[in-house]
C-alpha cells in the first residue's frame, strides 16, 4: 500500500483515529519496521526465538493500543521513538508476558522471522551496540525498499532484465561483466548503459527520499536523514 502523503504526516494518520486507514497506516508502520526491532533483541543476546515472541508481542500492542499516538514531530524522528518504545517494552512488560495472551484479539503481522535471522546470522561477530545494529538494519530497510520500487517500475517499463543487471551498481559495487558485457547482454551500446546506471541512481536517491520522507517533518530532516543513514551503514 502506498500512500499520497509525505513527512510525518503517515504518522499522524497512523494515529490520528480507529479508522481502516489508520489502522492500515500503523500496520505498514510495523511490517516497515519490525526487522530492525529484531535485530535489536538478537543484540541484546535475546534466543531468536525470544526476539521473535518480544517483536511479535510488541507489536501487537502497538497495533492494539495505537502506541503511535504518544509520537509527535518535537519528540524526535519516528525511529528514534520506536526504538525508546520497544527498549520501555522489554524492560517494564514483555518478559512478564505469555504468548497466549498477546494482542487482545488483534492478528498477529505475518512476519518472516527465518529470513531475518539468516540476515542476521551473517553479520560480523563485533562489538557494535544493539542500537548501531538497529540503525544499520533501519538504514538496510529503506534502500531494500527504494530497490523493490524501482524493480516494479523498471517492470512496468518493460526494463527489468535491465534493472536486475545493473542493480549492483546502485549499491556501489561492480556491475557483472562490466557495461560492456552488459550492453552486449542488452543489445544495447556501453554509452547507452552508463545513461541508463545514471537514470536508476537518480531515481533511486528519488525513492529512498520519499521513504525517509514518511516518517520526518520537514524537507531539511529529509536530508539529515539521509546523511544519518549512510553513516550508519558504515557503522
Amino acid at each position: 500500500m502506498r500512500f499520497d502523503t509525505t513527512h510525518w504526516s503517515i504518522v499522524q494518520a497512523a494515529g490520528s483515529d480507529a479508522s481502516t486507514e489508520a489502522r492500515a497506516a500503523l500496520t505498514v508502520l510495523c511490517e516497515t519496521y519490525w526487522t530492525p526491532l529484531y535485530w535489536f533483541a538478537r543484540r541484546q543476546s535475546h534466543r531468536p526465538d525470544e526476539a521473535q515472541d518480544l517483536t511479535q508481542a510488541f507489536l501487537a500492542e502497538f497495533i492494539e493500543k495505537a502506541r503511535v499516538r504518544a509520537a509527535s514531530q518535537d519528540r524526535g524522528r519516528f525511529r528514534s521513538f520506536l526504538l525508546a518504545s520497544f527498549k520501555h517494552f522489554i524492560l517494564n512488560e514483555a518478559q512478564a508476558r505469555r504468548a497466549e495472551k498477546r494482542g487482545g484479539g488483534v492478528p498477529v503481522l505475518s512476519l518472516e522471522f527465518g529470513n531475518a535471522e539468516g540476515r542476521y546470522s551473517l553479520e560480523p561477530s563485533d562489538a557494535r551496540t544493539p542500537e548501531a545494529i538497529f540503525d544499520r538494519q533501519w538504514a538496510m530497510t529503506v534502500l531494500d525498499l527504494g530497490l523493490r520500487r524501482l524493480a516494479q517500475e523498471s517492470a512496468g517499463a518493460g526494463r527489468g532484465l535491465e534493472f536486475e543487471l545493473l542493480r549492483p551498481s546502485l549499491l556501489g559495487e561492480s556491475a557483472k561483466g562490466g557495461y560492456d558485457g552488459i550492453a552486449r547482454a542488452l543489445g544495447s551500446t556501453e554509452g547507452a548503459v552508463k545513461v541508463a546506471v545514471h537514470r536508476l541512481r537518480r531515481r533511486f536517491r528519488e525513492l529512498v527520499r520519499e521513504e525517509i520522507a514518511q516518517t520526518v517533518a520537514t524537507e531539511g530532516e529529509i536530508d539529515e536523514e539521509v546523511k544519518y543513514l549512510l553513516a550508519a551503514l558504515r557503522r
